[in-house]
């Protein structure tokens, strides 16, 4: 794939606030009835919160009981109605809208955890309490639990130690598999020990990657991505310093699928972007930025996956596609990048976006520099492309297969019935 790009920039001059949005949510309380932990919230978080706000993982405090719950509900309250919990940061009214693996509350979970706030947090009745979720106990694969099975292979990086102080380090060993045959790889996770999580930025491997807020990748039925006999596994690990020295590893834990198994399409893997960031990125002090890259796909595509990448200073980013007819439509965008959760958001099948041959990709990644940005460092910085978390950058990383026309055509026409029947 080729890759162009371009820039421009501009003063900021204001700041935006989400004057409607919450005059609306404040509105819908005071409609709304009275609202209990016991019955209403603890569901709401049982869905979308316990996977990380429980004993042993990543989140600062459990979050499983109403009195583990009690003491921040204010402090929850506050997140949910921002928007930053959970960390789901797609728009809700452009572009495609129906992931595998959203985490995000609808309005009515967020008008609901606010009412129960503004009504003193109440437990409510005992016995409305849905039945205590049967977490394992203890580090867990991810992908294991959704496929019911521990990993066929795990695979780990060479140990390293970051000091209390001191630069960021990249940390890049390459270990052998200890394969004898080749396999076809139905899921993959990257994860870091629970104390290296607090000095990981991320960790890549040559199969995934690791960041907060990215678990792992189940690739769609009749995907993946072939392991061969002997392959070593490389690592490119991204350490900073939090006033503690702490050692870290990563492990790589490898789904296979039968051996009689070969799927159909090969998993691919662009980081789109990356280049023309590397060559023309540029964030002067005290201002909003817009940069743009063009990526030519130059055969039928099925898009599985798209996850922005930038660091304190990104703002936002688009994909569009550009078809050879000219229609340029709106994949997807992400609005409210946050440089503390970086997530793969994984296309549902059956919206999962079907491109031909010689559509244009266009991605748009702002930045902002501005004292506005309450994660900037310092905006009288001129910032330009680099590796360390308060330098800046911006690219995308997108799975993808290639189609056959004949395949992609045959996907296009199921599509195509799928609607019409959906309008009758």
């Amino acid at each position: 794939m080729r890759q162009t790009t371009s820039v421009s920039r501009y003063r900021y001059s204001g700041s935006l606030g989400l004057v409607v949005f919450f005059a609306f949510v404040s509105s819908a309380f005071a409609q709304g009835g009275d609202v209990t932990f016991a019955r209403d919230v603890a569901p709401i978080f049982q869905q979308k919160c316990e996977a990380c706000h429980r004993s042993g993982q990543m989140a600062p405090m459990s979050l499983t009981t109403y009195q583990e719950v009690r003491p921040w509900a204010r402090a929850i309250r506050e997140k949910v109605v921002a928007g930053d919990m959970p960390p789901w940061h797609m728009s809700r009214t452009t572009g495609i809208q129906k992931f595998v693996n959203d985490i995000s509350l609808t309005t009515d979970q967020v008008q609901t955890i606010a009412r129960w706030v503004d009504i003193g947090a109440p437990l409510g009745n005992p016995e409305d309490l849905p039945p205590a979720k049967a977490w394992p106990s203890g580090e867990r694969w991810r992908m294991g639990d959704l496929l019911g099975r521990e990993p066929d292979l795990i695979v780990t990086s060479t140990p390293w130690t970051q000091p209390a102080t001191g630069q960021d380090q990249w940390w890049q060993p390459v270990v052998d598999s200890g394969t004898t045959e080749d396999r076809w790889i139905k899921a993959v996770e990257v994860r870091p020990t629970l104390e290296g999580r607090r000095i990981v930025h991320h960790g890549n491997s040559a199969l995934a990657e690791f960041a907060v807020g990215k678990s792992g990748e189940i690739y769609p039925d009749d995907t993946g991505r072939l392991f061969e006999a002997g392959e070593k596994v490389s690592f490119d690990i991204h350490y900073h310093s939090v006033g503690e020295e702490i050692t870290d590893y990563l492990s790589v834990g490898v789904w296979f699928y039968p051996k009689d198994v070969v799927p159909k399409y090969v998993v691919r893997h662009s980081v789109m972007g990356v280049f023309q960031a590397m060559d023309t990125f540029d964030l002067p002090p005290h201002t909003v930025t817009k940069h743009h890259a063009f990526i030519p796909l130059e055969k039928p595509t099925r898009m599985l996956s798209y996850q922005p990448h930038m660091h304190v200073r990104g703002k936002s980013m688009s994909i569009e596609a550009i078809y050879p007819n000219g229609r340029v439509e709106m994949l997807s965008h992400v609005e409210n990048f946050n440089f503390n959760w970086h997530v793969n958001y994984v296309y549902a099948d059956d919206v999962s976006p079907l491109l031909p041959a010689g559509t244009m990709i266009k991605l748009t990644a702002w930045h902002d520099n501005t004292s506005a940005n309450r994660a900037n460092p310092d905006p009288t910085q001129w910032v330009g492309w680099g590796q360390r978390s308060y330098d800046d950058m911006y690219h995308a990383h997108v799975r993808y297969i290639e189609l056959a026309e004949e395949d992609y055509e045959a996907l296009v026409r199921e599509r195509r019935r799928a609607a019409a029947g959906d309008s009758d």
